[in-house]
Order: structure tokens, then C-alpha cells, then sequence
């Protein structure tokens, strides 16, 4: 829990060509983060979006 008591435990990632990752965003659920990492990737730009969860290493 943060300091205001909202939780936002789940990030949408973005990695671009040159394999710099940034954080996009935070989000309360799974499905909330999903359906942005989803709106961003059809766009159609080559840069790879996915959701992980703060805490879960990643892959």
C-alpha cells in the first residue's frame, strides 16, 4: 500500500528497437494494465509492450 492507499501492483512495460525498456504506467489489475499494453501495440509501432507484476522478476 502507498501512501494515498491505492495499490497499483501492475506495470505496463515498453521495450523499444534499441532494447531500452521503459515503465509506461501502473495500474490497480491485471486486466486494466493488459487492455493498455494491448491498445499501445496495435498502434502498429515496433516497440514490444507487456505487463508484469512490481516484485515479479522479469523474464
Amino acid at each position: 500500500m502507498t501512501d494515498s492507499g491505492v495499490v497499483l501492483p501492475w506495470l505496463v512495460i515498453r521495450q523499444d528497437d534499441n532494447g531500452n525498456r521503459y515503465r509506461v504506467g501502473r495500474y490497480a489489475t491485471k486486466d486494466e494494465a493488459q487492455k493498455i499494453a494491448d491498445s499501445l501495440d496495435d498502434r502498429g509501432h515496433k516497440q514490444l509492450y507487456w505487463v508484469e507484476r512490481i516484485g515479479t522478476p522479469a523474464l
